[in-house]
């Protein structure tokens, strides 16, 4: 698959890359629960009259969600917290069964500089959890790398019916503070 305009270099930043790499792989079903460390490409997908944007009320409806979608020959990719994957974690034996592609995109908490202790136990055992219940995954710590990241597991989930999460780094998301 060509990936015009991919070009990570392009100014517009890596935020703007989820939702530019999402489009060109096909996807039209973006699940999620809102997110500010995703709120760039959940603000593009509602805008866009090509994708249906879909707002959960947990992180799991959205694994039978996107199993739908596939099932009516649509593409579709879940935007996620870590916290929300361990609310995922018996649901994906739906995939692990069903074999259908996933695509998730995970901004992480509780790795680096996190202010609220409740986030860092899972923070700490996301990528584990999700490699224990046969997802891949991969890291994004820097800018540059968020596109190419995203591009090869989706192009894994969609080509391979494969379950594929992209973890943006807490680093790269930036320091969350309290804010009054």
């Amino acid at each position: 698959m060509a990936m015009t305009g991919m070009d990570p270099g392009d100014g517009t930043g890596w935020r703007d890359d989820v939702f530019r790499v999402l489009k060109a792989h096909g996807v039209r079903h973006v699940a999620y629960v809102p997110d500010a460390g995703h709120s760039a490409a959940i603000r593009a997908a509602e805008a866009d009259p090509e994708i249906q944007a879909v707002v959960l009320t947990t992180e799991e409806e959205g694994l039978g969600y996107l199993a739908g979608a596939w099932l009516g020959g649509e593409k579709g990719a879940l935007l996620l917290q870590s916290s929300g994957v361990g609310n995922c974690i018996n649901t994906l034996a739906l995939q692990a069964c069903a074999r259908f592609p996933l695509l998730m995109v995970v901004t992480m908490r509780g790795d680096w500089a996190e202010f609220n202790a409740w986030q860092n136990p899972m923070g700490q055992a996301t990528e584990a959890a999700l490699r224990l219940m046969g997802v891949l995954t991969w890291r994004a710590d820097a800018p540059e790398d968020v596109a190419p990241l995203l591009h090869g597991a989706a192009t894994m989930a969609f080509n391979g019916d494969a379950a594929c999460a992209l973890l943006l780094g807490q680093r790269l998301i930036g320091e969350k503070q309290w804010v009054k």
